[in-house]
This record gives structure tokens, C-alpha cells and sequence, in this order.
């Protein structure tokens, strides 16, 4: 595995972010001074922004739009990234290691802009990164590869010369099928370890634990 360029993934992998989008719902119906019901994540995670906003204001009876919710759910999810969320254990450190030898690296996303941003300032790793690149810039989810084939072409890299670091198994499988190296993080808001560990070429419990093999044993 000859590496020269690494494309990192924000949230589930360098931040621990996961749970907001779970809990983001619950936040908003507490600052209307509603009770919500325990299980609240689990019925809304199949469902669409549109569709879980729909669902509250039914189950709820709350006197206002599918937008008005959207709104108030994405200022929870804001303030979250702006005042709270940290990196995983052993991710700066990581991070400074890589840029120390000389690798170039590119945060890919498919989170918010303006969230991302404000979250990379403040945990002061905006300077590891030659730049950000964002789904919503180069037009497609992770279910296709253009954002990590964007990174590459931006880090001068082949595919094959670039590792894709992820903590979801549908965007591991997708770096490898356009041919990238792929290290795999783990997050418990993914439930499928043992298939995400057979798939990806590196797996992570966590950064801590396996630093130094990451940097100098596997590559």
C-alpha cells in the first residue's frame, strides 16, 4: 500500500458527531417545553428531513410548518457544531503526525458547510487540511465516488495512491470500488462493525490504540 495523499471524513470519523442528528429532534421539542418520547430517534431514522418534520408536527400537534421545524432542528444542530462537538480521542494528534511527514489531506464531507467549518476552526484542525471539500459542492452523496475522486485529482493523487479514511460502510464500499485504500473508524452509531471490518483494508477502534501502525506499519 503506497499512500501519498489521505481524504478524511468529518463526522463518525475525526468528530464525534453522531449523536446530534439522532437527538437533534429531541432538543427541539424540549425548548417547546415538550416531553419527547424515548424512542424518538429510531422511528425517525429511516425517514427523510421532510418526512421526520411531518411526523412531529402529526405526533405532537405542533402549530407550525415542515419548514418552521426544519429551521428549528438545524439551530440545535448548528449550535452544536459551533459551541460542543469534539474531536475523537487521538484525532488531532493523528492528524499533526500525517502533516508532519508530508501528506497532503483533504477533508471530504457530506455535512453542512457553514457546521464544518465553524467546528474545524474552533477544534483548531482547519490547518491540516488543504481543503475542504463538501457533497453539496461537487453535486453527489458518498453513495458515488466524485467526492473522493475530486480529492484525489485535488492532491495530485491516483485512486490507488489515496487513502479514504470513513466510518459508514456504504461510503467505505464506495471509495474501494473506484479503486481507493480505505481505513475504517469506529463509531458506535454504525451497526454493522463486523461487515465494515471485513470490507474496509484498516480498521480502527480507535485512534489511540492504533497510531502508530496506521502511520508506519500498514503503509
Amino acid at each position: 500500500m503506497t499512500i501519498k495523499g489521505i481524504i478524511w471524513d468529518a463526522d463518525g470519523t475525526l468528530l464525534d458527531s453522531m449523536e446530534i442528528w439522532e437527538h437533534a429532534p429531541d432538543h427541539y421539542l424540549e425548548t417547546l417545553g415538550i416531553e419527547p418520547e424515548p424512542n424518538l430517534g429510531e422511528i425517525l431514522f429511516e425517514m427523510s428531513l421532510e418526512q421526520g418534520a411531518k411526523y412531529l408536527i402529526d405526533r405532537y400537534h405542533l402549530p407550525v410548518g415542515v419548514a418552521d421545524v426544519l429551521e428549528g432542528i438545524h439551530c440545535q444542530i448548528e449550535t452544536f457544531y459551533r459551541r460542543e462537538v469534539t474531536l475523537k480521542p487521538g484525532a488531532k494528534e493523528l492528524l499533526a503526525e500525517f502533516k508532519q511527514k508530508g501528506y497532503p489531506m483533504i477533508l471530504a464531507t457530506s455535512g453542512d458547510q457553514d457546521c464544518i467549518r465553524q467546528a474545524c476552526e474552533r477544534l483548531e484542525i482547519r490547518q491540516y487540511f488543504t481543503e475542504l471539500l463538501f457533497c453539496s459542492e461537487v453535486g453527489a452523496g458518498k453513495d458515488r465516488p466524485d467526492i473522493y475522486l475530486e480529492a484525489a485529482r485535488k492532491m495530485n493523487c491516483r485512486p490507488d495512491e489515496a487513502l479514504v479514511v470513513e466510518d459508514a460502510l456504504y461510503a467505505i464500499e464506495t471509495a474501494k470500488k473506484a479503486g481507493f485504500s480505505t481505513a475504517a473508524v469506529y463509531d458506535k452509531a454504525n451497526k454493522e462493525q463486523e461487515k465494515i471490518r471485513e470490507t474496509a483494508d484498516i480498521y480502527l477502534k480507535s485512534f489511540d490504540e492504533q497510531l502508530t501502525e496506521m502511520i508506519t506499519g500498514r503503509m
